[in-house]
């Protein structure tokens, strides 16, 4: 799909914003390891437009520069050691495990970038199954398009965030390549590939994931989200949620990959962050593509359109089906007001075997995430704990209770859809209740 590069918003005054309180125990603005993301980031904060025509420096004196217009770093030496110093120097006291490779080693490693090893390519270049025989490991390489989207800034912020942030739904950089003019990223090798692979436009000869795995690789997926928002210090707002950007490995178990597009989120008293406007069209927040002001909840509603993809098994944006449901989020709102029309809604290819009262509740959580309102949408944390109550298998018991949304804290319970079958509750009724607890929370 298409990215969006649109101007920079002119309004950067905050905006008031309720406050929102987590119940889950673990999420704490710190981090483990105890680095701090703005000490690097701020300073690859230019913008390639706006940079004058001499050389300035890109972090420090002693680590290189870049120059404009090209932006190419001064010189092949100084590229490779401006981005190893500054990980080195910054990445928890030298613990980072990010290698410095050469292109004669990946081009080894690639067969010399062969078409038979090509895994799949996009908008910032291609990606290539490799193997590195020095530690016996198989690795994917990324290629970066020298004339794509993703150029120095991005793929710096890339190298330094995955050095720096580590979680098990976070896919692990193996090392990245500057020589010369290349740009190359190293990742551990996801066997299974991306979401998109296994969930949209399936041959028929492919087998369709069961309902079970779906809400495994939406809880990890959430979980990874919640780390960046809530542990990362200061939070890290992923900005290209999608079903190509999840990886799966042999066990179907996702990590986030693609963090070029990444940006800090808000401190202090600030509500969001302004910025020009970057993403994947189908999953950019409205609020977000209208103003530029970016928040984590732009991430949880990018979520809600990859959850309702994972549910309906339809493409955020289809141009092949009839006009009124070639975007999904317009074509499944009047759905979402209508329970009786939640089963159709799913994919067909489950062929009906999946929980109804699980779907209704997925429904749900989705809905809450595609609200319209970035204030009303429910905090990525409480969503992972609704997300752990749908990917418990059928019939075990034990697992965590769904949360209110009419809760003062936030949480979300969905008690009106908890027994599809026996509500028979009118919809304008549910909708009132709602509304009620909305406005005895403001």
């Amino acid at each position: 799909m298409n990215c969006l590069p649109c101007c920079s918003s002119s309004n950067d005054s905050p905006q008031p914003s309720p406050s929102k309180k987590s119940t889950r125990k673990s999420s704490k603005r710190s981090h483990k390891d105890g680095f701090h993301l703005t000490s690097f980031i701020e300073r690859l904060s230019f913008k390639s437009g706006e940079l004058p025509r001499q050389m300035i420096y890109l972090c420090r004196p002693q680590l290189g520069w870049i120059m404009h217009p090209c932006a190419c770093l001064c010189a092949d030496s100084s590229k490779q050691r401006a981005i190893a110093e500054e990980l080195s120097r910054i990445g928890c006291d030298g613990k980072t495990t990010a290698k410095a490779f050469t292109f004669r080693e990946l081009a080894s490693a690639t067969k010399n970038f062969k078409g038979d090893c090509l895994l799949g390519e996009g908008g910032f270049g291609r990606v290539y199954k490799g193997f590195l025989e020095k530690t016996n490991q198989i690795v994917a390489v990324k290629q970066l398009d020298r004339n794509g989207l993703q150029g120095n800034r991005e793929f710096l912020v890339e190298v330094l965030m995955l050095s720096l942030v580590h979680h098990q739904n976070l896919v692990n950089l193996i090392g990245y390549c500057a020589d010369g003019d290349q740009r190359i990223l190293v990742y551990e090798y996801m066997p299974l590939g991306s979401l998109e692979d296994h969930l949209l436009d399936l041959p028929a000869t492919k087998k369709p994931l069961d309902w079970s795995t779906r809400m495994k690789i939406a809880e990890g997926a959430a979980k990874g989200l919640e780390y960046l928002h809530e542990t990362a210090n200061p939070p890290v707002i992923y900005r290209d949620f999608k079903a190509s950007n999840i990886l799966l490995d042999e066990e179907y178990n996702p990590k986030l990959s693609d963090f070029g597009l990444a940006k800090l989120g808000p401190t202090g008293d600030k509500t969001h962050v302004s910025t020009r406007v970057m993403g994947t069209y189908g999953y950019c927040a409205p609020e977000y593509a209208m103003t530029g002001q970016l928040t984590t909840a732009s991430d949880v509603y990018s979520f809600g359109v990859v959850f309702l993809e994972i549910i309906t098994g339809r493409r955020a944006i289809d141009n092949s089906k009839p006009t009124s449901e070639q975007n999904l989020v317009t074509w499944a709102q009047p759905l979402f007001k209508d329970r009786r029309k939640f089963t159709q809604m799913a994919d067909p290819a489950l062929k009906g075997e999946y929980p109804v009262k699980g779907l209704y509740q997925a429904l749900a959580v989705a809905a809450m995430c595609l609200q319209e309102e970035a204030s009303t949408r429910p905090l990525i944390s409480d969503v992972v704990t609704a997300l752990e109550y749908l990917s418990v298998k059928d019939g075990q018991e034990g697992g965590p209770k769904l949360l209110s949304a009419c809760s003062t804290d936030r949480n979300f319970d969905y008690s009106d859809i908890e027994n599809p079958e026996t509500d028979d509750r009118p919809q304008s009724e549910s909708n009132a209740n709602r509304k009620s607890c909305s406005s005895r929370e403001g």
